[in-house]
């Protein structure tokens, strides 16, 4: 497993914020989407990499930076021969296992909190494990929750604007508290909607049935009522699975594959062959 330490963070770029628009709700978690543009030449993130940013935070360790990847949410582009990206950040906090407190997260408030035109400091490009298949005939499930929902964005619209004719099938699954916190598949922002017309694209959400009382997110129901369709998919040596979202994803999904193909040992095989194949690859916060 690859840790945030194993990432070098000499090369320094500085990104000035051009927008920053809150996607969700006041009474929802505050996710938003930031535009950055990078003001030296030579940065340049594609939509299968991630950027670090570096926050100037001392700790108990020593360190004087935190550091935090995060995944390109869209296409790159360009704005007066100068590179913009844009990322999804949700403010976080965390309990400290030891004295209960509640403490603010480093890099997301820091970000939540920046205005139009403050500076930061990014570093970068790392590449991702999410990669478009050279064969156009491979099945892609992509699976994400919150703002693991990022890279798949610039992944589908990276595919259907800039690779086209592709023949795969490309299954989302994207889950999220509510129907309000759908970032990129709602009334206001409907990105992803634009791709609903694709023969091949389909798009499927999975909410939490009590998003008040933290119910979890229902991501196994979601993808067990597709269940013939993946198991079609699964028998196919052409398919690839993208997981991105946090640590309990990994529990709902072998579950769910686990009902889809019959038993817990059948997926566990099945898994493997992915795995060795390179034909799984996860990002998991």
């Amino acid at each position: 497993m690859t840790h945030l330490a194993d990432f070098n963070t000499k090369n320094k770029y500085k990104a000035t914020v051009k927008k920053t628009e809150r996607l969700t709700p006041n009474d929802t978690e505050e996710i938003r989407e930031i535009s950055l543009e990078v003001k030296q030449t030579g940065f340049e993130c594609m939509v299968d990499q991630s950027f670090g940013v570096l926050v100037k935070s001392s700790d108990d360790f020593g360190n004087k930076f935190h550091h935090r990847l995060y995944s390109v949410a869209d296409l790159p582009s360009e704005e007066g021969g100068k590179p913009l990206v844009k990322l999804l950040v949700k403010r976080c906090s965390y309990v400290d296992e030891f004295s209960g407190e509640l403490y603010p997260g480093v890099a997301s408030n820091y970000l939540c909190d920046r205005k139009i035109g403050d500076e930061i400091t990014i570093t970068g490009p790392f590449d991702l494990p999410f990669v478009v298949p050279e064969d156009k005939n491979s099945n892609l499930i992509l699976i994400g929750l919150g703002t693991g929902i990022a890279p798949f964005r610039a992944f589908v619209k990276n595919i259907y604007k800039n690779v086209k004719n592709w023949k795969g099938k490309i299954r989302l699954f994207y889950g999220a508290r509510s129907g309000l916190e759908l970032l990129y598949m709602n009334d206001k922002n409907g990105d992803l909607t634009n791709y609903y017309d694709e023969a091949t694209f389909e798009a499927f959400h999975a909410l939490s049935p009590r998003p008040h009382w933290s119910d979890p997110i229902a991501l196994d129901v979601a993808i067990e009522a597709r269940a013939a369709e993946i198991m079609e998919m699964l028998s196919q040596s052409n398919t690839r699975i993208y997981v991105a979202g946090y640590g309990k994803i990994r529990d709902v999904l072998d579950k769910a594959f686990s009902n889809i193909m019959g038993s817990k040992e059948k997926w566990e095989t099945r898994k493997a062959e992915l795995i060795a194949g390179k034909k799984w690859a996860e990002i998991i916060y």
